[in-house]
C-alpha cells in the first residue's frame, strides 16, 4: 500500500512529465525536495507499471511520455487524495465540535489554540463556528482551555492538572 507523501510525489511526477517530456531526474528532484535516487526509482516503478515511457531525445537526453494508463492512474491518485484529504478534514471538525463541547460544558466562552498547519486552522474555523472565541496564548491566560496542535492530533487541555485528550487523526 503506498503512503500518502508516495501518492503525492507520483501524483507530482506524473503532472511535471505531462507538462514537460523532456524535465531531467535533477530538476524533478529539486522541484520535489528529495533526491535524485528517489526520483529514479519512483520513474523506474511507473515505468514498469506501464505509466511512463522512456525514449532516447538524444544521446544522452530522455524523454519521459505519460502514457494513457499514466493519466488514468494519476486521475485516480488525484480523486483518492482529494476524498481522503476530505475525511481526513471532517474526523477532525467532528473531533474539534466534541471537545469545543466539553469546553462549553466546563462553563468556557474562550480557548487558546497552540500550533500551526492545516490542523489548527480547522480548529479555528470550528471554533468561530461554535461561538468559542479564539484567545492568543499569552497574558492572563492561565485559566482558558487549551486545543494543542500536535502532529494530526488535536490535544484538549482544560486546565493544568486535567489529562490531555486525544482524537485519532491519521493524515491521508
Amino acid at each position: 500500500m503506498e503512503t500518502s507523501s508516495e501518492t503525492a510525489r507520483d501524483i507530482s511526477l506524473l503532472e511535471q512529465i505531462e507538462h514537460d517530456p523532456d524535465v531531467t531526474q535533477a530538476s524533478l528532484a529539486a522541484q520535489l525536495g528529495v533526491a535524485v535516487g528517489t526520483v529514479n526509482w519512483h520513474l523506474k516503478r511507473l515505468i514498469a507499471k506501464g505509466y511512463v515511457k522512456v525514449k532516447r531525445a538524444q544521446r544522452r537526453k530522455l524523454r519521459y511520455i505519460i502514457t494513457p494508463e499514466g493519466i488514468a492512474f494519476r486521475a485516480r491518485l488525484t480523486v483518492n487524495y482529494i476524498e481522503s484529504s476530505l475525511r481526513l478534514y471532517r474526523r477532525t471538525r467532528q473531533r474539534v465540535r466534541d471537545l469545543l463541547g466539553e469546553i462549553k460544558q466546563a462553563g468556557y466562552e474562550r480557548v487558546i489554540i497552540r500550533g500551526e498547519g492545516d490542523i489548527a486552522d480547522i480548529c479555528r474555523l470550528t471554533c468561530l463556528e461554535q461561538n468559542i472565541r479564539v484567545v492568543e496564548d499569552g497574558a492572563r491566560t492561565d485559566s482558558l482551555p487549551i486545543l494543542e496542535v500536535r502532529d494530526m492530533r488535536v490535544h484538549l487541555i482544560l486546565d493544568k492538572k486535567s489529562t490531555t485528550l486525544e482524537g485519532e487523526l491519521t493524515a491521508p
